[in-house]
């Protein structure tokens, strides 16, 4: 072998030291490392080429995306205009409404409270919205990935959505050129588009429109419209609390907003204060001033009265009147009677009816002219609801009575006049009193006192349906009315709106009223639209002076001594009417005084039966809660009809007292076709004369007392007589068959 040979020392071979191998410039060759054999070789070949080939598409990818990117950047950029044009981005307008004091109590439509500039903006605001939306807006381009790479991060960390990567800017993109779909396709528009942006507009203006643009709940769009929706000030004024309530709605506006919850809003609120704290934009004592005296809403906004009266306007609003450009609406609505009436369905809800009930109520309350003062359209149900006060058409019962007799005294009748309360039958039809009773020969007043059923159907026979229909038509009952034999126990269904305003109309001393709420429409320039004094036409008188004030009497006595006791005030003069419809599926009071008149409906929605409801019970207990709130602050005043006494005296705000005149007169008797008719000539009595009529008419009651008891006692022994009578012929028939049965047996055997 080659290489240098060496004795061991002990005299044994030689040892030979190997040569180490030498590379072809005489140099040590390296050693070879281990052959990683044939499937080493191809893995290592693989993914070579494997990461050749990704960086020859990579690269040219790459180029082409940034390609794309570009050119999509740059058709953005030149069709953005200028950015005042982008701050109201509205699809339709606003309606903004105000009280009879010209005071707002109610927003419609989509609003907007005009540009707003960040260089002009409270900054506690800006502040609020940068350390919420996006703490970096004045550093990146658009695009934060800094931003977007914390929010995956803090996402996967919490194992769900709790951070979005989007700057502001792309947030004004997807808000004002985009859409709110989450998806692929959208999040690759909004990154030219946001960069577009950026390359176009300084940052003061894309905040500018951030804060003009975005949605704030409440139907608020832009920052400027929520400050003056929940505060009452202008967005340039707000305090740290404030802004820090403003810019936490943009996370959720519908549950945050402050109309929906105050205490969640306040909540949130004060997460942002302390992010405003940790970024520095608030001190130590401003955040304590922030966190102990929290933003509060405005007395308009935290009222929040009157969403079915604002409702209803908006509906009604005449078809010329365009509603997708901004208006201001002066209307008829009076706060004091808006909180009375949802104060008295409260009270009574609270107290009179069981938890868990689906019952449901709806009131209207308006002046005598028809101007419509308040509206309930339901109890605690919720904004957007159904408006029962004009949307519901329920069975009026006993409360269409009063245009029943309007048209009775019209063609003639008095109310002393007397028709015989007593059993009758219309094609099978026969009425039944609410007791099952019948009094017998009663005037109209006492019927219409006792909500007597008998005498209104005998009242259309004599004077004929279609009367009764004409004459609801001129009180103003619009809603189709079915001539059919029931119609004047007020089997025909209207509103409560409507009906309500009938009873106005006898109020008004029988000049026609219609319901109204709108008095006048204008642009934001001041610009009249419509007036309604412009517009209004002379009321004209419908049902006479002297009927009217008939009429009122009657109804009067209904409210002292008859159906509707529970509604009376005790303070001022009132007339009224209960109604109670068949199965108790509907229970109404409607009654006036010469400040208001009021409709109050009970019933359920799905028209099941209440739990015997009527018309003199809770409807009639709400209405007097209503009326008291209603009037605290009146004084009373005499009705057609119904004039002020010595009861009212206290009441009336000085000495002028008037007298009531005694209305007793002869009765004379009359018979004519089917109804049994006692006239009473009208005519002056002395104070003696009446005082002796009044003992007269004692004894005149005794015997009529005394005659419905005889006509009972023979009316049971008849029944009784013909009940046997009855008993007798079927046993007769009975033997009869029995008799035929035993001769056809006969013959079968044969």
């Amino acid at each position: 072998m080659a290489g240098d040979k060496r004795d061991d020392g002990a005299g044994r071979h030689p040892v030979t030291t190997p040569k180490k191998p030498k590379d072809k410039r005489g140099k040590p060759a390296r050693a070879k490392k281990d052959d990683p054999g044939r499937i080493g070789r191809a893995v290592r070949f693989l993914v070579l080429g494997l990461l050749r080939l990704g960086w020859r598409i990579g690269w040219r990818v790459s180029l082409l995306a940034a390609f794309v990117l570009g050119g999509a950047t740059l058709y953005y950029y030149s069709t953005l205009p200028e950015p005042a044009d982008l701050f109201d981005g509205r699809g339709t307008g606003s309606v903004t409404l105000t009280d009879r004091d010209g005071n707002v109590f109610a927003w419609r439509g989509e609003q907007y409270g005009g540009e707003l500039r960040a260089d002009d903006v409270s900054p506690h605001l800006i502040h609020a919205v940068i350390a919420t939306e996006d703490k970096r807006f004045w550093h990146h381009i658009g695009i934060d990935p800094r931003g977007i790479a914390r929010a995956m991060v803090a996402n996967i960390q919490a194992g769900r959505l709790v951070q979005g990567g989007s700057t502001l800017t792309q947030q004004v993109a997807k808000n004002v050129f985009l859409t709110a779909e989450r998806s692929l396709e959208r999040k690759l528009k909004e990154l030219p588009m946001a960069l577009a942006l950026e390359w176009k507009y300084s940052k003061d203006e894309i905040l500018s429109i951030y804060l003009n643009r975005v949605y704030l709940g409440a139907g608020t769009y832009g920052f400027e419209a929520a400050s003056r929706r929940y505060f009452g000030k202008s967005a340039r004024g707000l305090n740290p609390a404030e802004s820090a309530m403003l810019a936490g709605l943009l996370r959720a506006p519908s549950r945050y907003a402050p109309t929906a919850g105050l205490e969640r809003a306040r909540d949130r609120a004060a997460v942002i204060v302390r992010l405003m704290e940790e970024q520095g934009y608030l001190s130590e004592a401003q955040v304590v001033t922030a966190l102990t005296a929290p933003a509060s809403l405005s007395d308009a906004a935290a009222a929040k009265l009157g969403g079915a009266f604002a409702d209803w306007v908006i509906e009604t609003l005449p078809p010329y009147v365009d509603t997708k450009v901004d208006l201001t609406i002066a209307t008829t609505f009076d706060a004091r009677a808006q909180r009375a009436a949802e104060a008295g369905v409260d009270r009574v809800f609270a107290e009179k009816v069981k938890e868990g009930s689906v019952a449901q109520a709806a009131v209207v309350v308006m002046s005598p002219d028809g101007a419509v003062r308040a509206m309930v359209g339901g109890h605690n149900d919720g904004s957007g609801r159904f408006n029962r006060a004009t949307q519901a058409l329920r069975q009026t019962g006993s409360a269409f009575k009063p245009v029943v007799y309007a048209a009775a005294l019209e063609a003639g009748m008095s109310p002393r006049d007397v028709i015989e309360d007593r059993p009758l039958t219309i094609r099978g039809w026969s009425p039944k009193n609410y007791n099952r009773r019948y009094r017998g020969r009663v005037s109209m007043t006492v019927a219409l006192q006792k909500s007597i059923n008998t005498v209104p159907v005998h009242i259309a026979q004599s004077i004929g349906r279609k009367a009764i229909i004409d004459n609801a038509r001129l009180v103003g009952l619009d809603a189709e009315l079915r001539s059919n034999a029931s119609m004047p126990l007020g089997t025909n269904e209207v509103t409560v709106l409507d009906i309500t305003g009938a009873y106005a109309t006898f109020a008004n001393g029988g000049r026609l009223t219609k319901p109204h709420a709108v008095l006048e429409i204008r642009r934001p320039n001041g610009d009249l639209l419509y007036s309604r004094s412009n517009n209004e036409r002379d009321t004209k008188q419908v049902v006479s002076p002297g009927k009217v004030a008939d009429l009122n009497y009657m109804l009067n006595q209904v409210v002292v001594g008859g159906t509707g006791r529970r509604s009376e005030l005790g303070f001022t003069p009132q007339a009224g009417k209960t109604g109670t419809t068949q199965g108790y599926r509907d229970a109404w009071f409607i009654g006036f005084t010469a400040h208001y008149a009021t409709g109050v409906w009970y019933g359920n929605d799905d028209f099941t039966p209440t739990n015997r409801l009527t018309g003199g019970n809770l409807p009639a207990m709400t209405w007097k809660e209503v009326m008291s709130k209603a009037l605290e602050t009146q004084v009373a005043q005499a009705l057609p009809g119904v004039p002020l006494d010595g009861r009212y005296a206290r009441f009336t705000g000085n000495n002028d007292v008037q007298i009531p005149i005694a209305a007793a007169s002869t009765e004379q008797t009359d018979q004519g076709g089917e109804v049994t008719i006692i006239t009473s000539p009208e005519r002056k009595q002395g104070g003696v004369a009446n005082t002796v009529r009044q003992i007269f008419n004692i004894f005149e009651n005794q015997k009529q007392k005394n005659r419905v008891r005889q006509v009972r006692t023979v009316t049971v022994e008849t029944r009784q007589k013909r009940r046997e009578q009855r008993i007798e012929r079927r046993k007769q028939r009975n033997q009869q068959t029995r008799a035929q049965q035993r001769l056809l047996n006969n013959d079968s055997r044969r």
